[in-house]
């Protein structure tokens, strides 16, 4: 009898419990429903209270409490008054933070500081905060967690606000070029990342036609084309904003003042190669020293590349053309060994010799098919030698169809590109044979063979 009354009393319990669950569990689901519904409609006033409530009491139930609780509060920081204002922005961080307690695999930690950081900054004045200040909320997510620090605005703030220090003479040049160094590394980390994520959907052989990709795929490169967008457009500002503060003469005394502390130090002397090279100082003493030193300590396929230069300036061709195929050899990574062979291709180019040119930009592309740069270097060389390149004016001017047809592989691989790509497709066309004079010639759909360097057919077009 006792057995049977204490298994009734476990059984109600269980039932009280589960009907219990159940009633908060639709309460949460009630609440969620409503308030989102209000946030789909940006009537974010509405939905605050029953938001509210919900995340006060069930923190843990929906991560939309975080997503829409997000726009919420941004919405009662731009509508409110100053006294508020703060309120609103403090409260919102501690969502942030709300969030990553909540649901850590969702809320990387360096996104979270990073954008702690920009709220400080789009509100420095309201919040009565220094540059100062803001750039170490900045900084310590940097440190802190580098690798979820994506953000391509986020980086750009951070960047600009050391710059803005520099000025000021509250950060020092040093202090500067290092931070610009390490940003740029975190940029072209991200670039690489994208690019590869992008070749992956390119076909082994580029036309001149769209790249044919199914809805789904359609909208992945988009989404990674407007982030290599991003942080292309990041990187060509941090170099406009650093501007005159890196150039030769204030680089070379900096690096000379820190050489001796630094010489067995790989990564500055790497760094502080690559930024003298980009500033095109090769000719200076110091970045022959630091060469040497970095190539006695680690020679790298970088290393390998930056002697190659050096040759060529000396005229020594046959000992620059070892250093450049060293430096192919010793590159292991795919997209880095694309951009020495497009440097290489791009030395070549400058001194005339097309042909050998061409050679490395094409090897480049196989190993980063989306570097429509080669597609356009190639194009140029082709326009520039139309005039020595075919047996009378009308196959001389084919060549531009070549030129045009090789600008719009670039278009089509590289969207950063293209419009570029398509300008410079046009003016090619605009100076080949136009529709008259080849009805006059006779020569539609004939295949015209281009001699010299080039050793390409090209099909007139058909009327």
């Amino acid at each position: 009898m006792r057995i049977i009354f204490r298994f009734l009393i476990v059984l109600s319990f269980l039932f009280v419990t589960i009907n219990v669950s159940s009633q908060i569990n639709e309460d949460d689901i009630n609440s969620l429903s409503i308030f989102s519904e209000y946030v789909k409609a940006k009537n974010y006033d509405a939905a605050y209270e029953p938001w509210m409530e919900l995340r006060q009491r069930s923190p843990k139930f929906n991560s939309a409490i975080y997503v829409y609780g997000e726009r919420i509060l941004k919405h009662m920081i731009k509508n409110s008054s100053a006294d508020q204002k703060v309120d609103y922005i403090n409260d919102l961080v501690k969502l942030w933070n709300e969030k990553r307690a909540n649901f850590p695999n969702k809320t990387p930690l360096g996104d979270v500081l990073a954008k702690a950081a920009q709220l400080q900054y789009d509100y420095i004045t309201e919040l009565n905060m220094t540059k100062s200040e803001v750039y170490e909320t900045f900084n310590n997510a940097f440190i802190t967690d580098s690798n979820t620090f994506n953000n391509p605005k986020n980086l750009y703030t951070y960047f600009g606000l050391i710059v803005d220090l520099f000025d000021q003479d509250l950060k020092s040049a040093e202090e500067l070029f290092t931070k610009y160094d390490e940003i740029s590394e975190k940029v072209e980390k991200e670039i690489k990342n994208y690019t590869n994520k992008v070749n992956k959907f390119l076909p082994e052989e580029i036309s001149e036609s769209e790249v044919e990709l199914s809805p789904k795929d359609k909208k992945r490169v988009s989404s990674y084309n407007s982030f290599l967008k991003a942080y292309d457009q990041i990187a060509k500002g941090m170099e406009k904003k650093v501007g005159d503060r890196a150039n030769c003469d204030n680089l070379i005394i900096l690096y000379d003042k820190s050489y001796e502390e630094n010489k067995d130090n790989g990564v500055w002397l790497q760094r502080a190669l690559n930024r003298l090279f980009n500033k095109e100082c090769m000719d200076s003493e110091l970045f022959v020293k630091i060469l040497q030193q970095k190539n006695r300590l680690d020679p790298n396929a970088s290393t390998a590349y930056y002697l190659g230069i050096i040759k060529a300036k000396e005229g020594k061709s046959s000992e620059a053309l070892e250093y450049y195929n060293q430096a192919i050899d010793l590159e292991s990574d795919g997209y880095e060994k694309a951009k020495i062979l497009f440097r290489i291709a791009t030395q070549f180019k400058k001194n005339g010799l097309f042909s050998r040119a061409r050679s490395y930009y094409m090897q480049a592309l196989k190993f980063n098919p989306s570097m429509g740069r080669c597609y356009l270097a190639i194009a140029q060389m082709y326009a520039s030698s139309a005039k020595n390149c075919g047996s009378d004016n009308f196959t001389q001017r084919s060549v531009y169809w070549l030129a045009s047809k090789e600008a719009l592989k670039a278009a089509r691989v590289d969207s950063k590109l293209r419009k570029l790509a398509n300008q410079s497709s046009n003016n090619y066309l605009a100076k080949a044979p136009q529709k008259s004079e080849i009805f006059s010639s006779g020569r539609e759909g004939e295949i015209i063979k281009v001699g010299c360097w080039i050793g390409r057919t090209i099909k007139v077009p058909k009327l």
